[in-house]
């Protein structure tokens, strides 16, 4: 058989992450009844009877989601565990189990090995979470860390993107923009390193942020808040790509329009101060770094008082009917429409 020569090569950079997801998945039938939710939220949601069973799943390739020049294998492993029970947590569900899978060169010795499963191992007791499995292979491209989180959440508690309403309040736990700031001082480290390896690191000043970028803590107690509050999100979201491209994820999944106010975003001291060294924009760092793994979540207006006032929650907008206008109203009052300019792991540059 002859090959065609002219056949179309798109790269996968021109679509991105979430496009190619879209096209890759658009011809995804559901076979069984048990099936509530499969591709399109933070998990696949599985009716297991009085509860729904909640599946995740992320693949950190090295070089592409980590540097091990200044990622240590234990923070890397405790980190691994964290981007997928973020997932859980964003669903308003409790985490309970997961599997690990590795890939590995032979560069790595059994020690290595060893002190990454010590991070591993070390997330599941502090989240009481149960490692139960998983995959080992060799790789010719360094190291590759794939797990899948179970977790469970009543049915009257699930929150999917795709659920608020008009007027809701938009709402977002922690503050936001330092595990961005965090990486961006470990890679000029890392330059200053391999121009001179006996120069001293300077982080003593920016313990906040490279902790944030090494060591993030997923939200887990998010979820007990919002029990304890008696509050249901309409629907939730985690940080993972940055605050614009997950207002848009909710927006376009909830098919409504947002006004995100400027001067509600929170931020931390040392963010702030960060971002006038490096002479950064520090909304711009909030809307687009990333990775910071806080919950992003609306609430009806009526539970409006049962949040004021939370030093975990702060209200930054709301949804609006108005499906093409997602907007961020500026410190000065101006309408800027809100684009998505979060990390893309499939970019070529």
């Amino acid at each position: 058989m002859l090959e065609d020569k002219n056949q179309t090569r798109t790269p996968l950079s021109e679509l991105g992450e979430f496009k190619l997801i879209d096209r890759l998945t658009k011809h995804t039938k559901i076979h069984h009844d048990s099936t509530v939710k499969g591709v399109g939220d933070d998990c696949a949601v599985i009716d297991t009877g009085d509860q729904l069973s909640l599946v995740t799943t992320d693949l950190l390739v090295e070089g592409v989601h980590f540097d091990l020049s200044y990622m240590p294998l234990k923070h890397l492993g405790y980190k691994a565990v964290m981007v997928n029970l973020s997932d859980v947590y964003s669903m308003n569900g409790n985490a309970k189990q997961i599997t690990v899978s590795i890939a590995v060169s032979n560069r790595f010795p059994l020690e290595a090995l060893e002190e990454l499963y010590s991070g591993i191992h070390l997330a599941c007791k502090t989240y009481n979470v149960d490692l139960v499995g998983g995959d080992t292979t060799s790789s010719t491209k360094g190291l590759l860390i794939s797990i899948t989180a179970l977790g469970q959440v009543e049915k009257k508690n699930i929150a999917y993107r795709s659920g608020a309403g008009s007027n809701d309040l938009l709402v977002v736990t922690g503050d936001l923009g330092a595990a961005y700031l965090g990486l961006q001082v470990l890679e000029r480290e890392k330059q200053v390193f391999e121009v001179d390896p006996n120069a001293e690191h300077e982080l003593d000043n920016y313990t906040y942020l490279v902790e944030r970028q090494l060591k993030p803590e997923a939200r887990k107690d998010i979820v007990k808040l919002l029990t304890d509050l008696e509050v249901v999100p309409t629907s939730m979201i985690d940080i993972s790509d940055g605050l614009s491209s997950e207002t848009l994820h909710l927006c376009k999944a909830s098919k409504k329009g947002c006004q995100l106010y400027e001067d509600k975003i929170p931020l931390d001291q040392q963010v702030i101060s960060t971002c006038e060294e490096f002479n950064i924009d520090s909304t711009m760092v909030a809307l687009s770094g990333g990775e910071d793994y806080e919950l992003l979540f609306t609430v009806k207006q009526e539970d409006f008082p049962k949040i004021k006032g939370n030093p975990n929650l702060s209200v930054i907008g709301h949804m609006t009917d108005e499906p093409e206008l997602i907007q961020l109203v500026t410190r000065g009052g101006q309408k800027v429409d809100i684009t998505a300019q979060g990390w893309n792991a499939l970019d070529d540059n």
